[in-house]
């Protein structure tokens, strides 16, 4: 069965189309770039062919939608005949508030409950049900689901999740902590305890997301009792732009003095804050490193600062779950980059963890990076949000 992954921003869409029908298989990947400004960018990679690229004006979700099922099926560059062979669509849903605990067929019901969290997601959510509306009249027959980065948080308890403000802000509002980067997390977590031969639910893990974006989660018995991520996806661990956890007193004083709207302090705290603020360089960790080799200080001190932000929620949800069996290392900067890594995990003997510095040379693969003594084991694995997102919507619609 043929599934197109779709994850919409309000100016972008990412997608892949895989095929589920046995051992999962990517088919083609792609990104939409730009829509609604003057140029937009369109990029396709289908698997075992030649990349197509086209640069043009893409005003508005619809347009970059059939620019990429005219690509699946194009002589030289598609990957399936014709468009009845895509059999369903899986939508990456950031915010599904407290709604939904798991994945679900999308109804003109879920629709509404999507809808509903715009004013509390109000930079994604209005791009997801963009996505899901095109695609309702591009494909009208074909069943979609909605995967939300929120649902594998349900779990948390009342006294992770409330914040301590006068409660009837939660029971009027909803001001809670949500966490985000759900399917991630779910995902590293059950798939480390599969190589390992675990079961899940008698175990403690720590799952470390780290990205441009960057969440920690505490996992016990395979259900998450606390994250880094809160009413937003800006809260937590210092990241690439965003700012992580704040005094809300030190951001009511910046607003004050620079005179910021609401959407300004929005901007402040999700797009040019995080190590890019710190260091004046750049959200890349690459740039940053090579900057820190030239001698940059304040790259420097970016880095130091996540490292450390990092090293102080591992220890806090170790705290949380009364010890941990596995930390696991995720995401784009968690998978690969080797030096941070090890600056996090050479100080954490106090877990008993025993941090093989030989294993940890590795890049994108899944693999332990403790000794075999280490009382915490410490691994890499390589997260697939995608393939979450497909397996979810071939189970719903069989």
């Amino acid at each position: 069965m043929n599934i197109l992954v779709l994850n919409c921003g309000s100016s972008s869409i990412k997608y892949q189309l895989l095929d589920m029908s046995e051992t999962p298989l990517l088919l083609a990947k792609g990104l939409v770039e730009k829509i609604g400004l003057p140029m937009g960018n369109f990029t396709h990679k289908p698997e075992g062919k030649e990349k197509l690229t086209i640069e043009q004006p893409i005003a508005d979700h619809a347009i970059g939608m059939n620019l990429i099922l005219k690509a699946l099926v194009d002589e030289k560059h598609g990957v399936i005949n014709s468009l009845n062979a895509i059999k369903a669509v899986g939508h990456r849903i950031a915010h599904g508030g407290e709604y939904f605990s798991h994945s679900v067929l999308i109804t003109d019901d879920v629709k509404k409950k999507i809808q509903a969290c715009c004013e509390i997601a109000p930079l994604h959510n209005p791009a997801h049900l963009k996505g899901i509306e095109t695609m309702e009249g591009l494909l009208p027959q074909i069943p979609q689901v909605a995967v939300f980065d929120t649902s594998f948080h349900q779990t948390l308890p009342e006294k992770a999740f409330i914040y301590g403000i006068p409660y009837e802000y939660y029971t009027k509002y909803h001001i809670r902590k949500y966490g985000f980067h759900g399917t991630s997390h779910k995902f590293v977590a059950e798939k480390a305890c599969r190589i390992l031969g675990w079961d899940i639910t008698k175990k403690k893990i720590i799952t470390c997301h780290l990205g441009n974006g960057a969440s920690i989660t505490a996992i016990n018995g395979g259900k998450s009792v606390d994250t880094s991520m809160g009413f937003t996806p800006v809260a937590g661990l210092v990241m690439g732009t965003r700012c992580g956890d704040i005094d809300s007193g030190a951001l009511l004083y910046i607003c004050d003095k620079k005179e910021l709207s609401p959407a300004e302090a929005v901007k402040l705290t999700n797009k040019e804050s995080g190590v890019f603020g710190i260091s004046g360089v750049s959200s890349d960790f690459r740039e940053l490193e090579a900057a820190v080799e030239e001698g940059n200080k304040r790259a420097e001190l970016a880095l130091e600062v996540f490292i450390y932000n990092v090293k102080k929620y591992i220890g806090a949800y170790a705290a949380v779950l009364n010890g941990v069996d596995l930390i696991i290392f995720t995401g784009g900067i968690g998978e690969n980059n080797i030096k941070v890594r090890q600056a996090i995990c050479e100080e954490l003997s106090y877990l008993g963890v025993d941090f093989d510095s030989k294993a940890n040379q590795v890049r994108g693969e899944d693999k332990i990076i403790s000794t075999p003594d280490s009382r915490t084991l410490l691994m890499t694995v390589t997260t697939d949000e995608e393939l979450v997102i497909a397996t979810d919507t071939l189970k719903l619609v069989k």
